[in-house]
């Protein structure tokens, strides 16, 4: 499954919304009502998930389903280069 697929099954699981819902560019807080608990448990779960990690810096940054998929693929490149995969 694609990292996109797996982003929004996650966002579905963690904060129960449908994935109809689950747009590039809806809002956690405002377009899927997840509030401070939600987000750190769904942060959590993406950390997990993709083996990366989200600083509190960079969390300020990750509003948007999109943030969060661009977030991931360039944690993903980073680990890559860092190991000569690419």
């Amino acid at each position: 499954m694609e990292l996109e697929g797996k982003v929004i099954d996650i966002i579905v699981e963690q904060l129960d919304v449908a994935r109809e819902q689950c747009v590039p560019e809806a809002s956690f807080v405002n377009d899927l009502g997840a509030d401070s608990l939600d987000l750190m448990e769904l942060i959590m779960a993406m950390e997990e998930q993709f083996d990366v990690s989200i600083s509190d810096e960079e969390l300020q940054n990750i509003v948007t389903i999109r943030n969060v998929i661009d977030f991931i693929k360039r944690a993903e490149c980073d680990r890559d280069l860092a190991r000569g995969a690419i």
